[in-house]
This record gives C-alpha cells, structure tokens and sequence, in this order.
C-alpha cells in the first residue's frame, strides 16, 4: 500500500485516458486518490485502482472531481 500518510484526505479523479493500462484502469471511471506529495512533483497521482491496491499513474490520465457529500461517503465504504 501507499507510503502516503493515512490521516491525509483522499480525493476523487474520474479516469480521462488509459493507454498504457488499460487493465488496470477503466475510462470515465471514478477512482480514489491518495495524496502523495512525492509522486506530484513528478507528474503523477497515486490511485487505488481496479486491484484496490494503490498505484502510481501519469496525473494527465485523470481530472479531479468533488463528489456531492453522500457520494464520497458511498465511495468510503470498504467492501
């Protein structure tokens, strides 16, 4: 998992591209992002994608979104 520290906020990404992964990640998709300040200053975003594992991915390949209060609370519950 993540080296990101866990009292951070995740944030929400709809996936626009996956070229290079298209297994991993599926397109107009929203996924968790977890902060990671590293991984930013170089172009990317960490995700927990399709293996619920979190991943580093190229930040061109999602946009942030703000889901309404009851959606991001449907998408925090663990399965």
């Amino acid at each position: 998992m993540s080296q990101a520290s866990s009292t951070q906020k995740s944030h929400y990404v709809v996936c626009v591209m996956n070229d290079d992964y298209p297994v991993s990640i599926e397109l107009r998709k929203i996924y968790r992002s977890v902060p990671d300040s590293e991984a930013s200053g170089q172009s990317l975003i960490r995700v927990v994608d399709e293996s619920g594992e979190d991943y580093l991915y190229p930040a061109d390949y999602f946009v942030p979104i703000k889901l309404p209060k009851a959606a991001e609370k449907a998408f925090s519950v663990s399965n």
